[in-house]
């Protein structure tokens, strides 16, 4: 089996563990570019590149639906301004088939904005999830 294709997800924050993620979307580490425009001592114009500031990012997380209201409990705080207890530092944990993490993200300043749940239709046969936005400062491979 390939060791770089990953099988199962989880969120770790707060020195807990949330494994029943199955897709996460929008992780990504961006920065700002900024253009140097200059004359050069031969009088050629030249444009340069360089790096400017990091940028906030957010992150989905997805998971079937289930009685654990870990997602709910952390996104109250936020909705109630308790920002101090809301804002919290973790990492999405990419484990491979044998349940063993093969890499680590790890967000900084990491707050829940949005949650949804999927569509709830009487009779449907799919699997009813949920999907936790969770916007941060800053993201770095661990």
């Amino acid at each position: 089996m390939d060791s770089s294709v990953g099988h199962t997800f989880g969120l770790e924050v707060d020195g807990v563990t949330i494994k029943q993620i199955t897709e996460v979307s929008g992780l990504t580490m961006e920065q700002d570019v900024i253009e140097l425009k200059e004359n050069t001592a031969a009088g050629k114009y030249v444009i340069k590149k360089l790096p400017g500031r990091p940028k906030a990012g957010q992150v989905v997380l997805t998971r079937g639906l289930t009685d654990d209201t870990s997602f709910e409990k952390w996104i109250k705080d936020s909705r109630f301004g308790k920002m101090p207890d809301a804002r919290k530092s973790g990492a999405v944990v990419v484990y491979d088939h044998n349940n063993t993490p093969l890499k680590r993200y790890t967000l900084t300043n990491a707050w829940p904005s949005k949650l949804e749940i999927g569509t709830l239709k009487a009779g449907d046969t799919n699997v009813l999830t949920e999907k936790l936005t969770v916007t941060y400062e800053e993201m770095a491979p661990a």
